[in-house]
């Protein structure tokens, strides 16, 4: 899958979170607090899929990779034309990269196929030791009164 070219996208916001469960919750929460209302309308269907894609990146991160004992995550949040973006970075797994797993009967597993079904186009990058998650979404604003 393709990344956009970096010129393209602004950065909104940045936070690292500590790895622990906990951290989820406010990955979500940041996400809503950065795009309502200059990007997102509140009650968009578009932030609650944000929202599920931002906690299924942490939650791996934390539970999949180095994050989860004693390192950390960061939510990056960017705008584009006509694109926002989610990113999680996480600790790394020692090489490992996100592999979407037959997810047929069992009760884990589902998540990335969760994000290739509500993404406009999903992907992931390595960054030295660490691991970058990222997701696309079609824009909308909410409207000015």
């Amino acid at each position: 899958m393709s990344t956009r070219e970096a010129g393209e996208l602004r950065l909104l916001a940045v936070l690292t979170l500590p790895g622990v469960a906990q951290s989820v919750r406010h990955a979500r929460l940041f996400l809503r607090d950065t795009l309502v209302p200059e990007h997102v309308a509140p009650g968009d269907e578009l932030l609650d899929d944000m929202a599920l894609v931002v906690d299924e990146f942490a939650g791996n991160g934390i539970r999949h990779t180095a994050s989860g004992r004693g390192g950390k995550i960061d939510i990056a949040l960017w705008a584009g034309d006509g694109v926002l973006r989610a990113e999680v970075t996480d600790d790394g797994a020692g090489g490992a990269r996100p592999v979407m797993r037959d997810a047929a009967g069992g009760e884990s597993g589902r998540g990335l196929h969760i994000v290739a079904a509500l993404a406009e186009r999903w992907g992931h990058r390595a960054n030295g030791a660490r691991t970058t998650v990222w997701a696309d979404f079609p824009a909308v604003r909410s409207p000015r009164g």
